[in-house]
């Protein structure tokens, strides 16, 4: 087997051979330095190995326990781990040997189209989907449920109810008045299955050369990225999703209601009369997690709504100094959200009344992180992968009619389309 050496001076010569003709590499040679470097990694595998078992402490350099005998943090920051990583993949480049202790991933084939890589420390993976779920006014506010590590899914008994009649409420529960002694009527509930399967998000980071040479930089840059691409992914899924090969959105959903525009409303408008509307038609079960959501070019239209009164006009969502003072932001006193993944004014979507606790939602650990430096190897780049795995839909398979009236209600509730 040749040494490391000698393939890293090959990988030289084809680097100066490309240099001086000025020019691009060719495919053939970009699938030989993927060959070239994987040489490389193996190598570098077994070296690592074989450090681990000369005797060495079970207890890595630098990983110490704590009192209770529980491993402490390998990496001290998720950019020093990125910085490890990053040598790692580099020609010559040193193993550290607490990138064992986090685990190698097993393959880059979904996203990135090259072997090798290493997991990130799992701490880190949650600190990032805390973050995700605690900075965002969708996902704060859905039913979360984590998924163990043996199973893909999860599956939820939920009553069958779609209408609030007698013998319907609970999905067939009934009380009734009943003389003494007289015979008894029996009632069933019904259920049905909700059930959800895990469905993976790939994101991928590129980071230049320059900026992996500090790593305080880009573990800042790397989490921020990611965090806010895997944030704008997820809220998009709870609004929009379809629910092939993604969660089941809101706006897919069977139990959305959408509430008419007014008789002779004009295109791309608003008033007052749908607010109203669409708020009678809300089913509430948790009013701390219910939320409007709207799309910022609706904003003008609030701040237009008015009531009739007599001759004039009375606005309906201005504070009383006008827009020189904040706004409101609340419609019945439920926060108003501007979010841009909500559909663009006219369409059904652009503002919605949600209760999100009736969105249910689960998830797998943390996030899963591995690098590639054979994507971009040509450019002086390299390739952070980062996978999600989440699912989610609404409680409820459609709107409920109510026991009094026909207008049916539901937690999600639209404007419907106005041209």
């Amino acid at each position: 087997m040749r040494t490391r050496a000698e393939i890293e001076k090959e990988i030289a010569e084809m680097r100066d051979k490309i240099v001086s003709e000025n020019r691009q590499p060719w495919a053939s040679e970009r699938e030989k330095a993927g060959r070239l470097i994987d040489e490389i990694e193996d190598l570098k595998r077994e070296e690592a190995g074989e450090m681990l078992t000369r005797g060495r402490p079970q207890t890595l350099a630098g990983v110490g326990t704590g009192s209770d005998n529980a491993p402490r943090k390998v990496f001290r920051s998720f950019g020093e781990q990125l910085s490890a990583v990053m040598k790692a993949g580099l020609p010559g480049g040193e193993v550290d040997p607490r990138l064992y202790q986090v685990r190698a991933a097993s393959g880059l084939q979904e996203g990135v189209p090259s072997d090798g890589g290493f997991l990130v420390q799992t701490d880190f993976g949650q600190e990032i989907l805390g973050n995700i779920f605690d900075s965002n006014e969708v996902l704060k506010r859905i039913t979360r449920y984590p998924v163990s590590a043996s199973a893909n899914g999860l599956k939820i008994p939920a009553v069958d109810e779609t209408s609030r009649a007698d013998g319907s409420r609970q999905g067939g529960v009934r009380g009734y008045w009943t003389a003494e002694a007289a015979e008894k009527t029996k009632s069933a509930p019904k259920f049905r299955q909700m059930e959800l399967g895990l469905k993976k998000m790939v994101v991928l980071v590129y980071a230049t050369d320059e900026l992996l040479a500090d790593s305080q930089a880009l573990g800042k840059f790397i989490v921020e990225a990611a965090r806010r691409e895997i944030n704008f992914k997820l809220t998009d899924a709870i609004i929009n999703g379809t629910g092939a090969g993604m969660p089941l959105g809101i706006l897919s959903s069977g139990c959305l209601v959408s509430v008419a525009k007014e008789t002779g409303q004009k295109a791309a408008t608003i008033c007052a009369e749908n607010v109203m509307n669409m708020y009678s038609r809300h089913l509430v079960s948790d009013p701390t997690k219910c939320a409007w959501l709207i799309n910022r070019n609706v904003i003008p239209q609030l701040h237009q709504m008015s009531i009739g009164v007599g001759t004039a006009g009375v606005a309906v969502y201005q504070p009383m100094n006008g827009i020189s003072g904040l706004p409101y932001n609340t419609l019945y006193g439920i926060p108003v959200f501007p979010t841009e993944q909500c559909a663009s004014l006219g369409t059904v979507g652009d503002i919605m009344l949600c209760d999100l606790s009736q969105y249910i939602s689960i998830e797998k650990g943390g996030i899963e992180e591995a690098i590639s430096m054979h994507v971009l190897f040509s450019a002086d780049q390299s390739v952070y992968r980062f996978v999600a795995r989440f699912d989610g839909q609404p409680a409820l398979a459609a709107a409920i009619t109510p026991y009094k009236g026909s207008d049916q209600i539901s937690p999600f509730v639209a404007l419907a389309t106005r041209s």
